[in-house]
């Protein structure tokens, strides 16, 4: 099967599917928080992956187990209506166990500072990033919310994809990080995501209420948070001389490929949300 192919499938049939897990709402849409979680701590393997080719680290069982502690306190903390700083409290305890772990069991320090800095983002990146999503299922319009940034992310992605595939030849190269990006990938990644922006409103005005050119200025913040979001990515798979994060995307290489934009762009369409639509910020 063709790159192309898989990616497609991945498109019109994977997105499909996960924005559909956002519509089932049992439970504080249960279903979707057990992706959240599964999708968080494999990118969180694929990541330690990545970091401990150029540094020792913790034990990898440890870090996982402190991720995964995120998004699973997360939706505990929704069904018992909890405020969500005590997950900022989870991360930063978190934090403090790594940093522990480093004073009792190292013997030599001069990748300490290396393995504990490394072993934190791990965190922070794929553990307190992804919890922005779940804090989108507390509102009315939760499952709008959800669909419509899963669907401007995905459509971002897509679209720079297409427009770098037939007409990004003659111009990449231009990001050291992404060699292979192009200039024509990133207009299209503004476009699609605008676009994206544009046609919700259009739809569900009572729900992205206000002046059109909020679409405008929204969906250029969210194509700018999702194309540096996968520009990350890619600096840490550069830095340890690493084409892809895994196997399991077909067509897309790991885990962390595929959500690399999503983590990116969750608190910042969060955050989007309040400033563009006066959505209250828990």
């Amino acid at each position: 099967m063709s790159k192309l192919l898989q990616r497609l499938l991945i498109f019109f049939i994977g997105l499909p599917v996960v924005i559909g897990l956002v519509f089932l709402r049992t439970y504080h849409q249960l279903p979707l928080h057990i992706v959240i979680c599964i999708f968080s701590v494999i990118g969180s393997m694929e990541l330690y992956d990545i970091f401990s080719k150029n540094s020792p680290m913790p034990p990898k069982l440890l870090v996982i187990v402190l991720n995964a502690l995120l998004p699973i306190s997360t939706y505990v903390f929704i069904l018992l209506g909890l405020p969500f700083n005590y997950t900022s409290w989870i991360f930063m305890f978190g934090a403090l166990i790594l940093m522990g772990y480093s004073v009792l069991s190292s013997k030599t320090f001069e990748h300490s500072n290396t393995s504990i800095a490394l072993s934190v983002l791990i965190l922070f990146y794929c553990g307190f990033l992804v919890t922005f999503i779940s804090r989108m299922t507390i509102y009315d319009y939760a499952v709008y919310y959800i669909a419509v940034f899963l669907f401007m992310v995905f459509i971002c992605d897509s679209v720079a994809w297409l427009f770098g595939m037939l007409l990004g030849k003659n111009n990449r190269g231009v990001i050291a990080a992404s060699p292979n990006k192009s200039i024509a990938g990133f207009v299209g990644g503004y476009i699609g995501c605008i676009a994206a922006a544009v046609l919700t409103h259009m739809l569900w005005p009572s729900v992205f209420p206000g002046r059109l050119w909020k679409s405008f200025v929204f969906g250029a913040l969210i194509a700018t948070s999702a194309i540096v979001g996968d520009l990350v990515e890619s600096v840490f798979k550069r830095s340890a001389n690493l084409k892809d994060s895994g196997f399991i995307m077909p067509g897309r290489g790991g885990v962390l490929d595929s959500i690399d934009s999503v983590l990116f762009s969750a608190p910042v369409f969060y955050v989007a949300l309040h400033i563009f639509y006066g959505v209250v910020l828990f």
